[in-house]
C-alpha cells in the first residue's frame, strides 16, 4: 500500500520493483521500526536507558519521535503512487490496518470485557482514511502541486489550532478550562465517555494515548507527511529538495518550541507544540536521509534498514505476536508467581551477565535481531505483505 506493509496476503514482486522506489524514505521507515521494536522489548521494564522511555507527560524523549515519524512517513508515501488509489481500496486499506491493531490487542486471550479499542494501528488506520481521502478529493498530485501543498498545510494548522483552541479554552465537564492533566484533559473525558474505561490503556483505565480527541492532531501530522511528500515530487533539484527539506525541518522545530509554553509539547495528548516540532524532527531525518542515500549514492550500510522498512507494518505485527507469546507461556514459578518463557529467557539468558541496563538493551536487541531474520527471509523471496 502507499503507507506501509501490512499481513493479509502473499505478493510476489518482480526484482526490479524496487529501483523506483524512494531509498531514503525505506531506510527512514526501517530506522524508526528498529527503534520501535528495540523501545517496545526491554527484558527489564525497571532498567532501561532514559531515551528509550517515553517522556512521564510533558516534553520529549528520543521515543516520543518514534510513532509521529511513522505518521508522517504514511504521508509522504501516500504522495508517491503514481496515481491516488481507489476510494474502494482506501476505505479497504483502512480497515484492514484498524481491524489488525484490534486483532494484536485481542490476542492471545480474547477478552473482550478489557479490549483495548483505542491504539497505534487503529490510529494509522484512521489518519491514513483522512490523509488519503483528502489527497484523493484534491486531484491526487496529479494537477497544481505548490496549491495541494497550500491546502495540505492550511488543513494541518486548521486542525492544529482548532484542537488547542478546544484543549486550552472550552470548559471540561468539570467546569474546568485548560486542565492537561492526564486524568482531567479533555481527550480522556471523550475517550471514557465513547469507550468506556474497561476499553483503555492506562494502568488506571482513564485515559489513552491513542485517543479519539488527539487522533485530530495526528491526521494533522499525517498531512504533514503530504506536503513533504509533494515537494520530494517536485520539478526542482537533489540539492533544492534537500534545502527545502532542512528550511522545513527548522520552521517546524522552531514552531513547535514557540508553541511549548502556551501548549506543551506532550505526545500523549499529541498537543499541537508536539506535531510542529515532530514533524520538523521528521524533515530533518529524512533530509539527512535523502542526500546521504538518493542524492550522494552512500547506500552501503542501507540494505538492513530496507529489509525492515519494505515490510514496516508487518514488522509491527510479528513484533507484538513475539512479545504477546512468550509473555503468555507459562514455564514455572517464582515465589509462588507464575513465570512466563519472556522472563526465563531473560533471567537465564542475559541477567546473570551484564549490567542491568545493558542486559536489559541486549535482550531488546535480540528481539529485533529474530525479527530481522524473518524479514529478510522475506525480503530476499520477494515477499511484500500488503494490504
Amino acid at each position: 500500500m502507499a503507507t506501509a506493509s501490512v499481513a493479509s496476503s502473499r505478493i510476489q514482486v518482480p526484482a526490479d520493483a524496487l529501483s523506483t522506489r524512494l531509498v531514503s524514505l525505506d531506510v527512514f521507515r526501517g530506522l524508526t521500526m528498529a527503534a520501535m521494536v528495540v523501545v517496545n522489548n526491554p527484558g527489564d521494564g525497571g532498567h532501561v536507558y532514559w531515551p528509550l522511555e517515553h517522556a512521564a507527560w510533558d516534553g520529549w524523549t528520543p521515543t516520543d519521535l518514534i510513532f509521529p515519524f511513522f505518521l508522517f512517513i504514511v504521508g509522504v508515501a501516500i504522495t508517491l503512487s503514481r496515481k491516488s488509489a481507489a476510494w474502494g481500496t482506501i476505505l479497504r486499506r483502512s480497515a484492514l490496518i484498524v481491524g489488525i491493531g484490534w486483532a494484536l490487542a485481542l490476542y492471545p486471550r480474547f477478552n473482550f470485557a478489557q479490549w483495548r479499542l483505542p491504539g497505534v494501528l487503529p490510529r494509522i488506520g484512521v489518519c491514513y482514511l483522512a490523509a488519503a481521502a483528502i489527497y484523493k478529493t484534491t486531484g491526487g498530485g496529479a494537477g497544481d502541486r505548490l496549491r495541494q501543498a497550500v491546502i495540505f498545510t492550511t488543513a494541518a494548522v486548521a486542525l492544529c489550532v482548532g484542537y488547542w483552541f478546544w484543549m486550552t479554552h472550552v470548559p471540561t465537564p468539570a467546569g474546568i478550562v485548560g486542565d492537561l492533566t492526564p486524568y482531567g484533559n479533555w481527550g480522556a473525558y471523550v475517550d471514557r465517555a465513547v469507550f468506556g474505561t474497561p476499553h483503555l490503556w492506562s494502568v488506571s483505565k482513564t485515559w489513552d494515548p491513542e485517543g479519539l480527541l488527539s487522533t485530530i492532531p495526528a491526521v494533522a501530522t499525517t498531512l504533514l507527511g503530504i506536503v513533504t511528500g509533494l515537494w520530494l515530487r517536485a520539478d526542482a533539484s537533489p540539492e533544492r529538495k534537500t534545502a527545502g527539506l532542512l528550511a522545513a525541518a527548522a520552521a517546524g522545530i522552531a514552531i513547535g518550541y514557540a508553541w511549548n509554553p502556551y501548549f506543551p509539547i506532550n505526545k500523549n495528548l499529541w498537543t499541537s507544540s508536539y506535531v510542529f516540532f515532530t514533524a520538523g524532527a521528521a524533515s530533518l531525518l529524512l533530509a539527512l536521509c535523502y542526500w546521504a542515500i538518493d542524492v550522494r549514492g552512500w547506500r552501503s550500510w542501507t540494505k538492513p534498514f530496507v529489509i525492515l522498512g519494505t515490510n514496516a507494518i508487518t514488522l509491527f505485527a510479528a513484533s507484538a505476536l513475539l512479545v504477546k507469546t512468550l509473555l503468555s507461556i507459562t514455564v514455572g514459578e517464582v515465589d509462588g508467581e507464575p513465570l512466563s518463557l519472556w522472563s526465563f529467557l531473560y533471567a537465564r539468558g542475559f541477567e546473570p551477565f551484564f549490567d542491568p541496563y545493558i542486559a536489559s538493551l541486549l535482550f531488546a536487541l535480540a528481539n529485533l535481531a529474530i525479527l530481522f531474520v524473518l524479514l529478510a527471509w522475506m525480503y530476499r523471496r520477494r515477499l511484500f505483505l500488503r494490504v
